[in-house]
């Protein structure tokens, strides 16, 4: 279990940051706020204690008075980064204002603190190539919300120590994440490359007219999403036939070259296609809709959470 006198510097105290800083804090570390947006960080602590217990209302958090008496908001960014060993960074989306950001961050944290980007899309390689310790630099890409949905993919630049991956592995894991290694680096890592082969595909089927586009929602929520928090890719393809994933390719491999031959491409981003799918979705995105679809969310993840809990466990004492 985490102490509470490890220190984690976030960088960045928007959406992505202040979950970074509700995950850390909820699992008993220092958490220092960091942003040039002073409107923002201000804000930050208070918003972090109501997540917070939200969090505690859906039994994702314990004692969040004493979480949120861990957070505090740091004068600037050398403040921010002292005596830390650990620095998640969750900055602007671009590579300029990454390497300025690292360029600081390597200079002012300790020699031995992990650099580590919350980037959705941008590899290491772009913004850590001319530093010092470029070694310990390192790309922890969240799925949002982070403090809910725990996975994090590790992505280092070729020049990335070993060590400096399995620390932030074992960090990860430490807090409550479940982190995965991206063995080299991709646009996108993996987890945006699967969704936006789904997505493309759903623009495809509701452009063109197969389904609705609430009905092809519910496919995923109600369908595959229910069937993927339990069951990956290959796991579900090893139970569908009997002698496992070989016996399904060989089954099936017919009906999915037949769909390969003819994928969505990227004409379905561009009108009419959006236009289409913009016309059959018939909601707008209000602030009631967003409170309630937050507020289902929460329930739905927390209820999935600790019916997983329950099977995992049901699992390693068999």
């Amino acid at each position: 279990m985490a102490s509470t006198e490890r220190k984690v510097a976030i960088v960045g105290a928007g959406l992505i940051g202040r979950a970074w800083a509700t995950i850390f804090a909820r699992a008993g570390w220092n958490v220092r706020l960091s942003d040039p947006h002073i409107p923002t960080l201000k804000s930050a602590p208070r918003l972090i204690r109501d997540e917070l217990h939200a969090l505690a209302r859906h039994g994702l958090a314990s004692d969040p008075d004493a979480a949120v008496a861990r957070v505090s908001a740091a004068g600037n960014l050398e403040e921010a980064v002292r005596d830390v060993e650990f620095i998640q960074e969750n900055g602007p989306e671009r590579v300029e204002d990454k390497r300025s950001i690292f360029a600081q961050l390597d200079k002012m944290a300790p020699k031995d603190a992990l650099l580590v980007s919350s980037t959705s899309a941008l590899p290491a390689s772009r913004f850590t190539e001319r530093l010092e310790g470029r070694s310990r630099c390192l790309v922890g890409h969240p799925v949002n919300p982070p403090h809910l949905v725990p996975l994090v993919e590790l992505c280092g630049a070729p020049w990335t120590s070993p060590e400096a991956i399995d620390r932030a592995r074992n960090i990860y894991r430490e807090i409550g994440q479940v982190p995965v290694t991206i063995n080299r680096e991709i646009n996108g890592f993996v987890l945006n490359r699967l969704q936006g082969a789904l997505l493309a595909e759903a623009f495809r089927l509701v452009g063109e007219g197969y389904i609705s586009a609430q009905d092809l929602d519910h496919t995923v929520k109600d369908g595959l999403g229910l069937r993927w928090s339990f069951l990956g890719p290959f796991e579900t393809i090893e139970l569908n036939a009997p002698g496992g994933i070989a016996d399904y390719c060989a089954r099936y491999t017919g009906f999915y070259k037949e769909l390969a031959s003819s994928p969505a491409g990227p004409e379905v981003y561009e009108s009419p296609n959006v236009d289409r799918v913009t016309a059959a979705w018939p909601f707008q995105p209000t602030a009631e809709r967003i409170a309630s679809l937050t507020e289902r969310r929460n329930e739905r993840l927390a209820a999935l959470a600790a019916h997983k809990a329950g099977h995992t466990s049901q699992t390693d004492n068999a």
